[in-house]
């Protein structure tokens, strides 16, 4: 078996750029401790990052070493690039830093100045804490070193990002299809997932949110046992992945004709979504889309309520996030540029009379403007 998501050329080309942003920052070893990162390098899908995990990766061309849990060597051997897969652990506790330490000695990387990502949810404070005793002055912060290659998709990416849209979409309509008084919100989502999984998602980086009735006023709830009932209100957020590139969306529902006051609150959110994609391409400031979103919210009186981020990017994933660090905010230096991909979410959320909004595309920057991935529209929908 073999590494089948790219081409071993697609590989060599992140391998390139990787290193002219390496040599660029200053960096001779690069350990790579984010699964998005390791599989950018080296296309390993597998969950190891549970345990310890980091791909030494240098700067002058040679070979890269997997380090990971030996229960995950096997995936890591069979699906994945690297050139040599290094275990600790498994029948017995090992520290992983120790057998990093050992490998830095073997490979004489002792005297190289080393980048180390330090990701938000999947390297343990202590592991960093004793690569930072053990390299001292030679450590590098090289968290953004990789994410900052990946906010351009590749062709083959953008064709994996493709089809995990169309598997959300069918989500989506398997969802509704289930959204019916008297039935739970649990129910709900497990038609969704159902439907994702069937078509051949991943498991998807973040859980769906589902919220309903008074439960409408929290951005990211989860699904409870609640049951639905005639004159409620229904967010959902959903993901789906291929090959672990990711999709998300988010619709608004109405079950019966909606009440003034939720019509007024989804058609904010509506209007902000649709200016913030209108005002996205090519060359264009992200803060340009992010401003048009915030002005439609904010001139409609709810600026106070406006609890989220405009919008993200989203690729390969791994749980629990699937956001990029690119982020729609307030004064953000980057210009959009062709082959990246953002979810447009403008939201309106009102604790104080348990009502909220939110209409979510996945958009892909294109060469002439953009291009709205999902098929299904983002009316508000009565049921």
């Amino acid at each position: 078996m073999s590494n089948t998501d790219f081409e071993r050329s697609e590989f060599d080309l992140r391998h390139k750029r990787a290193r002219q942003a390496m040599e660029k920052a200053g960096i001779d070893l690069l350990i790579a401790t984010s699964p998005a990162s390791i599989n950018y390098l080296v296309g390993s899908r597998s969950k190891a990052y549970l345990g310890f995990q980091c791909l030494l990766f240098p700067l002058a061309p040679g070979k890269n070493t997997l380090l990971a849990k030996k229960t995950e060597l096997a995936e890591h051997l069979d699906l994945s690039i690297a050139d040599e897969c290094v275990g600790h652990g498994g029948p017995a506790p090992e520290d992983p830093v120790v057998v990093l330490h050992r490998l830095l000695k073997e490979r004489d990387y002792g005297r190289l100045r080393v980048g180390l990502e330090m990701p938000a949810f999947y390297l343990r404070p202590q592991h960093y804490q004793q690569i930072k005793d053990l390299l001292e002055d030679r450590l590098v912060d090289a968290t953004s070193l990789l994410e900052e290659l990946k906010f351009v998709k590749s062709p083959k990416e953008i064709e994996y990002i493709k089809r995990a849209a169309s598997m959300a979409d069918a989500g989506l309509r398997a969802g509704l299809a289930a959204m019916k008084p008297g039935r739970t919100e649990f129910e709900v989502v497990a038609e969704i997932n159902r439907a994702v999984t069937a078509l051949g998602s991943d498991q998807t980086a973040s859980p769906v949110n589902m919220i309903s009735g008074e439960r409408c006023c929290y951005p990211h709830g989860l699904p409870t046992e609640r049951t639905l009932v005639e004159g409620d209100f229904v967010n959902i957020e959903f993901g789906a992945a291929y090959r672990r590139y990711c999709s998300t969306i988010g619709r608004q529902y109405s079950i019966g004709l909606p009440t003034p006051r939720m019509q007024e609150i989804y058609d904010a959110a509506r209007a902000a979504t649709d200016a913030c994609i209108a005002a996205m391409g090519p060359g264009v400031p992200l803060t340009v889309p992010h401003e048009a979103a915030k002005k439609e919210i904010d001139d409609r009186g709810f600026g106070a309520f406006r609890l989220h981020t405009t919008g993200y990017g989203v690729a390969a994933a791994f749980p629990p996030s699937w956001m990029d660090t690119i982020q729609m905010f307030d004064n953000d230096p980057r210009i959009l540029e062709p082959g990246m991909m953002l979810s447009v979410e403008p939201p309106i959320f009102i604790h104080s009379e348990r009502l909220g909004a939110r209409v979510i595309e996945n958009v892909l920057i294109t060469e002439n403007g953009h291009e709205v991935l999902s098929r299904e529209t983002r009316d508000l929908i009565v049921i």
